[in-house]
């Protein structure tokens, strides 16, 4: 009876760890859809096609600003904070590897000469002054309170909502094609008057060297409002120009922006100006 007994308990004990490890094993494989997405995750930026500086026979170099809460460029700006599905922003994904991870370095100009350590960069995104705030009237009485000091709230990466490049663009007489280059990304914030808490324009978070960045680019998909299916690699919207920017400033002897002599619509057009002539230089060398 004993014997009975010790055998059906042994039973019903296996019966129930191989159902509790079957359980975990589907749990393990488990998917989020038909197929997994893993495969870019391993992926490599494309390299580029070797130049020789004797094959460059024309070059211009033009900064560019995107700003990211156009259309197009959504897939740049979203999601916000926080990774979702697997996606990150542009900004969130270079904070983390510039910042957290310390995987790229930073830089404070576009020269690419004068590193930024990852404390710099906290210390930019939380500023330490605390500020005024006016507070009104609270007692009803018709006089105003006195301005209150309240420390300054941390800078939102979501409130990042523009881009800036730095490209050369150069005609290779060996390969006869017009190619560009990226250079740099740069990441602008609000610049706040410490004194009344308004925007007086904007100052640089950091910059990083492009090429420096294409291996995080290339592992970090990006959503494809056309198919998600196909999902596609920051690497890759830079690489087929999918995005839209103006230029804000060519290479010059006096070493100015557009806004700096054309304002407003002026300005519009000095930026498409630009743009044209570097179109029309590779037009202007064929003959039909």
């Amino acid at each position: 009876m004993r014997s009975l007994f010790f055998l059906l308990s042994l039973s019903v004990f296996i019966g129930g760890t191989v159902f509790s490890q079957s359980v975990l094993d589907a749990k393990r494989e488990r998917a989020d859809g038909i197929v997994g997405r893993g495969h870019i995750r391993t992926r490599q930026p494309i390299p580029y096609t070797p130049v020789r500086e004797a094959d460059v026979i024309w070059r211009k170099r033009v900064w560019r600003e995107i700003d990211l809460r156009e259309k197009i460029n959504l897939p740049l700006y979203y999601p916000l904070d926080e990774e979702v599905n697997g996606l990150l922003s542009l900004t969130s994904l270079l904070f983390r590897d510039v910042v957290v991870n310390a995987d790229i370095p930073a830089y404070a100009d576009d020269n690419f000469s004068e590193y930024l350590t990852p404390a710099e960069i906290n210390k930019k995104i939380t500023p330490g002054d605390s500020i005024e705030v006016n507070v009104g009237d609270l007692d009803g009485d018709g006089i105003d309170e006195p301005p209150v000091k309240a420390p300054p709230s941390p800078i939102k990466l979501s409130s990042i909502k523009k881009v800036w490049l730095k490209e050369e663009w150069f005609f290779d007489k060996q390969r006869s094609v017009l190619d560009v280059r990226i250079l740099g990304i740069g990441f602008p914030i609000d610049k706040i008057d410490a004194a009344t808490g308004e925007v007086k324009g904007f100052s640089t978070l950091f910059w990083v060297y492009f090429p420096e960045a294409r291996k995080s680019l290339a592992k970090q998909d990006v959503f494809n409002r056309q198919n998600p299916q196909e999902r596609r690699s920051f690497d890759d919207i830079f690489w087929k120009r999918q995005f839209s920017s103006y230029i804000t400033k060519e290479e010059n002897v006096y070493d100015r922006k557009i806004n700096e002599y054309k304002l407003g619509m002026d300005a519009l057009m000095e930026s498409n100006r630009i743009k044209e002539d570097i179109i029309n230089f590779e037009h202007d060398l064929w003959e039909f």
